[in-house]
């Protein structure tokens, strides 16, 4: 046992100040050299299970969606459009931009979200391609520009809309790429098997890649999806209908919609009438006097 004792010794006088206190508190408590060696072992082990492995993806996101409104996506971003020609996000995005998290194989809510695109595309009082864009991004590294072509071929035909062409793209990269861009929106996924877990919304970015809303589900509201490319074309001027949507609605995050805000506008028209009624009593006095001093 003293044998023990002086190797535990040794041991503590290399490991220095981690350690020392621990050995310490146990001479003078006066316990067991084997107990002590055995708290050792365990807070070794507890240590090697707190530090992640080397092999662990630590800037994955859990499953589900962290807003990141306000943030920028990752411009320099490199992926593969469905043509198979190289491209960035600042190279794209000049226009608000519709962004939709898939991939091409999901047996899941991927096909339900492109088919709520095309629908909401198909309703939407705005030009594709011209007012804004759509891009789908696979999560799936293995998907190929074939595949991504394939797909953009199957739900164009959904949108009985020009512009159709230029106006949704489907980009494939690798995980390096696709791991910065929905790290930046807050996307979280995760692979199980061949497939990935994951959840069903679409972002809205400005012109400048800015982040400015997050429509959530499968299904999209025409109203709604107007209202975020409003809001996310803010940074240029835009028309006048424009301007008075933006005044009159605003997006509730609780019910994840846009709605009415009556107290703007209740609070506008008291303010126009008051101001009318301001005017009338000031001048209606002095025409009055002026018919006065005429007799």
């Amino acid at each position: 046992m003293k044998k023990f004792n002086l190797i535990l010794t040794m041991v503590f006088s290399a490991l220095e100040l981690p350690f020392r206190p621990i050995y310490t508190l146990s001479r003078i408590l006066n316990m067991n050299a084997f107990f002590l060696g055995l708290m050792l072992l365990l807070f070794n082990v507890s240590l090697i299970q707190a530090v992640p492995s080397a092999q662990q993806d630590t800037t994955q996101l859990q499953i589900g969606i962290t807003e990141k409104t306000g943030q920028f996506l990752p411009l320099d971003a490199v992926f593969l459009n469905e043509y198979g020609d190289s491209v960035n996000l600042r190279s794209m995005i000049d226009k608000p931009t519709v962004i939709a998290f898939v991939y091409f194989d999901c047996p899941g809510i991927c096909s339900p979200l492109l088919d709520g695109v095309s629908r909401v595309v198909s309703k939407a009082n705005m030009e594709i391609g011209t007012e804004y864009q759509v891009i789908t991004i696979s999560i799936d590294s293995v998907d190929t520009p074939a595949k991504a072509l394939q797909k953009k071929q199957n739900f164009a035909e959904k949108v009985q809309k020009p512009g159709i062409k230029d106006g949704w793209h489907f980009l494939t990269g690798t995980n390096a790429n696709i791991h910065k861009v929905t790290n930046s929106v807050g996307f979280g996924y995760r692979r199980q098997g061949k497939d990935f877990v994951h959840s069903a919304a679409i972002v809205v970015v400005s012109p400048h890649a800015k982040i400015t809303r997050y429509l959530f589900g499968t299904y999209f509201l025409p109203f709604d999806l107007k209202m975020a490319i409003v809001e996310a074309d803010a940074e240029k001027t835009g028309p006048t209908i424009n301007k008075v949507l933006s005044f009159c609605f605003n997006y509730d995050p609780a019910g994840r919609k846009y709605v009415m805000n009556i107290t703007r506008i209740t609070g506008t028209i008291i303010f126009s009438l008051v101001t009318v009624m301001f005017v009338v009593l000031v001048f209606k006095p002095k025409k009055k006097k002026e018919e006065g001093n005429k007799e």
